[in-house]
C-alpha cells in the first residue's frame, strides 16, 4: 500500500497532505470530486460511477491513488496496466481504458497508463496534481514497469485551431509560445509528447485531439 505524508503551503500556510491508496468508502468523496473538477455542461453520465472505483481498487489498487488535504480528499489519479510498444497502432480513451471500467487490465504489462487525473477547483494552485503524477511514477519505479503513459487534452486547441494545426498547435505549445491548461501541466511534471492522436476522446475544446505523453522509468534501458 502507498501512503505519503508532507506538507503543502496556502499563501505562507502549512497544511498536513496525505496521498494514499483509496478503498470503496472514499468511493463518495471521489464522486464528489469528479463533480467539482468537471461541473455542467460536462455530462454527469461520465463522472465516475461505483461499478468503476471497484475495478479500480478490486484489479489494480497500485494505481488507485487520492490526496487529502487536512483530512479532506481534495484530488485523485487512477492507471492501469497496459502491454505498450512504440509501434502501436494509436488507440482512443474509451478503448485503452475500458471506458474507465479498466476491465482489460494486465497484470504483467509494461506500462502504468493514466484513466484519469483530478483535483477540486478550490485546492488548485497548491501543486497537487504535480504530486499526484509524481507519487504514480514511484509506483512506476516500484513496480519496474518500463513508463507512465497517458493521452492528454489539448483544451486550449479549439481557441487557436482557424490559424494552426492540431500539429503546429502542439509545437507551439512545446516551444513555450501557447500555454495549453492540459499540456504545458503535462510537461511541467516531466511528461514528454510521443504523437499527436486524432479522435483520442470526445471533446469539443480539444477538437477531439489528444497528445500521448510519457515519462520513462530512468531506472530501466528501454529498447527502441
Amino acid at each position: 500500500m502507498y501512503r505519503k505524508d508532507w506538507l503543502v503551503f496556502d499563501d505562507g500556510k502549512p497544511l498536513h497532505a496525505v496521498i494514499r491508496n483509496y478503498t470503496e468508502v472514499d468511493f463518495d468523496n471521489l464522486i464528489r470530486i469528479q463533480q467539482e473538477s468537471f461541473p455542467p455542461p460536462f455530462p454527469a453520465d461520465l463522472w465516475w460511477n461505483k461499478n468503476q472505483l471497484k475495478n479500480h481498487v478490486s484489479l489494480f489498487s497500485d494505481g488507485a491513488l487520492c490526496i487529502e488535504v487536512e483530512g479532506k480528499m481534495v484530488g485523485s489519479m487512477t492507471g492501469l496496466l497496459v502491454n505498450y510498444h512504440p509501434d502501436d497502432p494509436d488507440h482512443t480513451w474509451e478503448e485503452i481504458t475500458d471506458n474507465g471500467y479498466i476491465s482489460n487490465h494486465t497484470p504483467n504489462g509494461n506500462t502504468l497508463y493514466v484513466v484519469d487525473i483530478s483535483v477540486s477547483p478550490q485546492y488548485r494552485g497548491l501543486g497537487l496534481g504535480k504530486w499526484l503524477m509524481q507519487s504514480m511514477y514511484e509506483v512506476v519505479i516500484q513496480l519496474n514497469l518500463d513508463r507512465l503513459l497517458g493521452g492528454g487534452r489539448m483544451p486550449g486547441y479549439s481557441s487557436h485551431a482557424k490559424k494552426l494545426s492540431a500539429e503546429e498547435y502542439i509545437n507551439e505549445v512545446l516551444a513555450g509560445n501557447i500555454k495549453d491548461p492540459v499540456i504545458t501541466f503535462l510537461l511541467r511534471c516531466g511528461r514528454m509528447p510521443v504523437k499527436l492522436i486524432e479522435n483520442y476522446l470526445e471533446d469539443e475544446d480539444s477538437l477531439n485531439y489528444g497528445t500521448l505523453m510519457e515519462w520513462k522509468n530512468p531506472f530501466k534501458k528501454l529498447e527502441k
